[in-house]
Formats: C-alpha cells, sequence, structure tokens
C-alpha cells in the first residue's frame, strides 16, 4: 500500500465516525512505536513531522523512514503529513519531496509566533491548496490561534485569547478550499496546558459544536490534544525528573469532539512523557547500563502502548482493511473536478 492522501483518511473517519490520530515523528524508534501500535489495533494513521523534527532528523531521512514503514506494514493506509508549515515555501518542500498533506499554518506570521491577519491567512492557504490539489495532496489550515510555544509553534498565552470564530471560520474554508481546519477551542501545545483538570468552561466545546454546524463537510482538526495521564509525569519524577503537577485534554472531552466533527486529533506530548520515563527509569534502576538499546527498547514499548490506547479510545482501530488507498494522481483529478 503506497503513502496515502490524508484526505481519504480522514473522509472514511466521517463516514465511519471515528477520529484518527496524528502523531509527532523525530526519529527511527517513534516510527516503530507508531506502526507496532497501528498493525496491534488495525489502524489506518497519520504521521507528522514538524518543521522541528526536519531540521532535526533531516527530510531524506524522515522520508525514507517513511517508506521503509511503507513497505513492512502493506496492510496499514499511513498519511505522512507537515505540521505547522509556517510558510507557502516550507509546504511545497514537503510537498515535493513525497508528504501526502501539509499543514499551512497562515494563523501565525511567518515567524510561527506573531498572530497574522485573516487576509494573509486566506492567501498563503489558498496559495499552498492550489499547489497541493493539483498533485492529490490534503491540506489543512488553521482559522483562530493555539496558545502555547512547542516546538516553534503557538502564540504563547493560554490560548484562550484568539478562538476561532465560527463565521469566519465558514468564510475561511470558502475562500481558500481547505480539506481539514484546526480550531482553537482553548488547547494549547506543550506539556503545561492546563493547572487544573479542564471543564467546559476551560475548553469550549460549544464552539466547537457550533462550527461543526456551520461546516458539517469540514474535517476538523484537535490539535494540543495530548491528556498528559498523570501516571507518566509520576514514573518521570520517581526517577529524578522535576516536571510540575499539569493536566491536559480529557479523553472525553476529545470523544465529544469526534462525534462533532473532528476526525483529526494530533498527540505529541503523551509520547514525549511516555519514552522520557521509560528511558529514566532504566538509567536510574540499572545505572552501569550504556547501550542506547537497553533504554530505548523500553521507551519504543512506552510510546507503542500509549499510540494503541489512543488508537482505540479515539475508535480508529479495527478500520485499517476498510478501504483500498485511492492514488494521489487519482485524488488530483478528483480536485480539478
Amino acid at each position: 500500500m503506497p503513502l496515502v492522501s490524508m484526505r481519504q483518511i480522514l473522509d472514511e473517519a466521517a463516514k465511519g465516525g471515528y477520529g484518527v490520530g496524528a502523531f509527532n515523528v523525530n526519529n527511527m524508534e517513534q516510527i516503530q512505536a507508531i506502526m507496532e501500535a497501528a498493525r496491534e489495533t488495525k489502524s489506518p494513521v497519520i504521521i507528522q513531522a514538524s518543521r522541528g523534527a526536519r531540521a532535526y532528523a533531516q527530510d531524506r531521512y524522515l522520508y525514507h523512514l517513511m517508506l521503509a514503514a511503507v513497505e513492512l506494514y502493506p496492510e496499514i493506509p499511513i498519511a505522512m503529513h507537515q505540521d505547522h508549515g509556517n510558510s507557502p515555501q516550507t509546504c511545497i518542500s514537503a510537498i515535493d519531496m513525497g508528504f501526502t498533506s501539509v499543514m499551512m499554518d497562515g494563523s501565525l506570521m511567518e515567524d510561527g509566533k506573531t498572530p497574522s491577519t485573516f487576509e494573509y491567512n486566506v492567501r498563503v492557504t489558498r496559495e499552498v491548496v492550489e499547489y497541493a490539489h493539483a498533485r492529490g495532496v490534503t491540506v489543512e489550515g488553521e482559522i483562530g490561534t493555539l496558545g502555547g510555544i512547542e516546538d516553534g509553534h503557538g502564540a504563547g498565552g493560554t490560548g484562550l485569547e484568539h478562538l476561532t470564530d465560527p463565521e469566519q471560520a465558514a468564510e475561511f474554508v470558502k475562500l481558500t478550499g481547505v480539506d481539514a481546519l484546526a480550531i482553537a477551542i482553548g488547547t494549547s501545545h506543550g506539556a503545561y496546558k492546563f493547572s487544573k483538570k479542564p471543564t467546559g468552561e476551560t475548553l469550549k466545546m460549544d464552539r466547537l459544536i457550533e462550527i461543526h454546524k456551520r461546516i458539517p463537510d469540514v474535517h476538523l482538526v484537535m490539535h494540543g490534544s495530548s491528556s498528559v495521564p498523570k501516571e507518566l509525569q509520576d514514573v518521570i519524577n520517581q526517577y529524578g525528573g522535576k516536571l510540575k503537577p499539569t493536566w491536559g485534554v480529557p479523553i472525553e472531552e476529545i470523544q465529544l469532539g469526534i462525534k462533532n466533527g473532528v476526525r483529526k486529533i494530533n498527540v505529541d506530548t503523551d509520547n514525549r512523557l511516555a519514552m522520557t520515563g521509560a528511558i529514566r527509569k532504566v538509567l536510574f534502576e540499572q545505572p552501569e547500563k550504556f547501550d542506547p538499546r537497553d533504554y530505548l527498547k523500553p521507551a519504543r514499548e512506552a510510546m507503542k502502548k500509549v499510540v494503541a490506547e489512543r488508537m482505540v479510545q479515539f475508535g480508529q482501530a479495527g478500520h485499517a482493511g476498510d478501504y483500498e488507498p485511492i492514488p494521489l494522481s487519482e485524488m488530483a483529478k478528483r480536485y480539478r473536478q
């Protein structure tokens, strides 16, 4: 099965009423963890690389890791997604390399920090849509601004300053033709999202429901949606870490989102916590160890466990074999029509 378009994965998720986790990748162990979880749960999968990941791992390494995943897991539909492209050029370079989906985050200026204007966002996103759709590639846009700074994206603050306006979301989709839309409803990037368990006041789920009613055919995306479980924090702190208490997005809130048009859920922090906890445990309990395999194997296993759990919770488990992949050339034809 070749890399598939994210649009196809999300269309199928919409038909089946489930969500699909989008997991960030920087290295081999992470991609192995995601793919093993996908096989175990029979899940389609979105693997995403941020600009930071592309700089860290180098594009060619990342791309060939993806090709290895396609070869080794032929039964799993896999989309390769550029997370938070900060300019049309970033997105175009990802498309030219073979990514099957890109996010043009025009909600921020090219520095990835300063909130932009609506007009700027429409212009740069539209440019990427035209380039991508001609090649059958999916585009995710963002309207409203997410808080938190992680990996160079997010506008600081709490995430409540720039919530997505439903009217503006509908207008944005009409003017750009995006396939998926990331919305700001109070989530933020990074581990330190909330100082106590978030409620309907903190996370504006009613706003999400209103946006979905306004644009029912557009796949909604929840960014900054790690759940930051206490047990993962505890492992890190038990073995010498110093995380401050923090809360993420409760699974039941994500599941409510899935019932209301959310098809892609971005998860990164949970996987980082799982891997770091496992590594700390080995080095703490067996300080004589120095072979990276001795701590990277448990780290990979810990991440796999988290990813498999999310795949089940989001409802994508069991859906890997539901459909035949549509080639990008065929997707390009559909976009033209």
